[in-house]
């Protein structure tokens, strides 16, 4: 699996790329956010490792950049660790965020749960799912609302394939954040899913005021309507 590591630390990344490599992985590295999205888009890469704040363009505007082209898994590293930066890395497609310093343990753990989920999705037979307005074709990993296509982050794209085979299943915030981000939820890491949820339903429902499928059942969690 080749993984891009991308930091103006070089001692961290340096420490990353040694790690990783130890594991088994192909490791390419960069030192800024314009060479994040270059290397994005010239390497066929597993997994973008990238930080928040960086020289020339910062992580946010990179993550955005790669989005445009790529659902890869994107994990973001960060200094800060404020509620909202983590919003605005979702936001902006991340799937995980890290607050620095860390744990090498962790970053791989995270690593690794990452890419047995995006495996697990390849290995997964063709099949289209389609309610009313909103189809999703699992294969090539497309969502279309009224047949206009929908870009979705691998984030969004997994929660809703979960609750669309799982109709009127209600899932708590905790269940879906182990479900699709691959840990237990803690703190104000359980609002990554309100985000996800508020963005699928801008980008699928007709009236996402007055959603039709992607519904709340108050003081539980979430759940999709046929």
């Amino acid at each position: 699996m080749k993984v891009l590591v991308v930091d103006d630390e070089k001692l961290l990344v340096k420490g990353i790329k040694f790690n990783l490599e130890n594991d088994g992985y192909e490791v390419l590295t960069g030192a800024d956010g314009v060479e994040a999205v270059e290397i994005a888009a010239k390497e066929a890469v597993d997994l973008v490792v990238l930080d928040l704040m960086m020289p020339r363009m910062d992580g946010l505007e990179a993550c955005q950049k790669i989005r445009e082209f790529s659902d890869v898994p994107i994990i973001m590293l960060t200094a800060k660790a404020d509620d909202m930066d983590k919003l605005l890395g979702f936001e902006h497609g991340a799937d995980d965020y890290l607050t620095k310093p860390f744990n090498i343990l962790e970053l791989k753990a995270r690593i690794r749960a990452l890419l047995r989920r995006a495996g697990a999705r390849r290995d997964t037979p063709s099949a289209k799912l389609v309610c009313d307005n909103i189809t999703l074709d699992t294969d090539a990993r497309n969502a279309y609302n009224d047949d206009a296509l929908a870009e979705l982050t691998a984030k969004e794209f997994d929660l809703i394939e979960l609750l669309m085979r799982n109709p009127n299943r209600v899932y708590s915030r905790e269940a879906l954040l182990d479900a699709i981000w691959g840990y237990d939820a803690y703190g104000s890491e359980i609002r990554t899913v309100d985000v996800h949820i508020r963005r699928l339903r801008e980008k699928l429902e007709r009236d996402p005021a007055e959603p039709a499928h992607i519904l709340t059942k108050w003081g539980v969690g979430y759940y999709f309507k046929r």
